[in-house]
């Protein structure tokens, strides 16, 4: 043990500055669940406010935008996770049948650049883009198609969030599912040439199965991302007209607690995310080792 720790001795220490870290600004807030519990006034602070016990969730599941925000939120989450995954997949094949390296690079660099671009900088663009006399609705009108207000009508506005979420992050996706393609046995492709299998059958009957490890586990994955339906993106892009139909859990408690003053409610409404996602985090975790061996340690 004493061998083996001095080898590992450099690695121990390169780990102490993000344990240091995650112990600021991951563990310490975490003493703020107790607001949750409290009819919180921050002149008394975190121990002098009153105790209320559950009062806060009982007041928050009884409010009817609750089951508003949660079914958003399910709704737009689990529509990013189906069309996130679908799109990539389908660029990834297209990509692979790319021969000319210098257009693949140039391609996998083109969508992959949306990805590092926040979404304070995307949703002033697509603001522009999306609005009445955007470039979108100014080419409606002018081939005769009644313009369409894109970010304050509730028909629209939950589309507009799943697409442009895709838009931004497939590239990176796409980029896992080339890299899964790449460990695909050349043999297979030779095999299914020598039998008369064109491009399309190649793909759908050597590519495809040859992805389906990676693909189910970053399916099962994901399953703790469904009460995460994208803060930043909600946040630069929707307004109080959309509310009905855009507004999600995290948002919700933004408005509750920063703007509101509720903070024990918005702090109950955090609390009761931050478990559900935790179960949904551990159950997914679990599935991927039992269906696929993958494990973290």
């Amino acid at each position: 043990m004493k061998k083996k720790f001095s080898r590992q001795y450099p690695l121990h220490v390169m780990l102490i500055p993000g344990i240091l870290f995650a112990l600021v600004f991951s563990y310490t807030p975490m003493v703020g669940i107790v607001i949750a519990f409290q009819d919180f006034i921050p002149a008394k602070g975190l121990f002098g406010s009153r105790w209320v016990g559950f009062d806060n969730f009982k007041y928050a599941f009884s409010l009817p935008d609750f089951s508003i925000v949660m079914r958003n939120t399910l709704t737009i989450a689990l529509m990013k996770i189906v069309a996130g995954m679908i799109v990539p997949i389908f660029i990834a094949l297209l990509l692979n049948e790319v021969r000319n390296n210098f257009l693949k690079r140039g391609y996998q660099t083109l969508i992959y650049l949306p990805h590092f671009l926040s979404w304070v900088i995307l949703g002033g663009i697509l603001t522009d883009i999306l609005s009445l006399d955007g470039i979108i609705n100014q080419f409606m009108h002018a081939v005769g198609i009644e313009k369409i207000s894109f970010l304050s009508r509730n028909a629209w506005f939950p589309s507009v969030l799943i697409s442009t979420d895709v838009w931004k992050e497939f590239g990176f996706n796409t980029i896992v599912y080339l890299a899964a393609i790449t460990s695909v046995n050349p043999s297979l492709y030779e095999a299914a040439v020598i039998d008369g299998a064109g491009r399309g059958r190649q793909m759908w009957h050597v590519t495809l199965p040859g992805m389906r490890t990676i693909i189910a586990l970053l399916a099962t994955l994901s399953l703790g991302n469904v009460l995460n339906a994208g803060f930043d993106q909600v946040f630069n892009l929707y307004n109080p007209a959309v509310y009905a139909s855009g507004d999600i859990l995290d948002t919700f408690v933004y408005r509750m607690g920063m703007i509101d003053f509720q903070y024990g409610l918005a702090t109950a409404i955090g609390v009761f995310k931050s478990v559900i996602s935790m179960l949904l985090i551990s159950i997914s975790y679990w599935t991927a080792y039992k269906l696929m061996n993958y494990r973290i340690f």
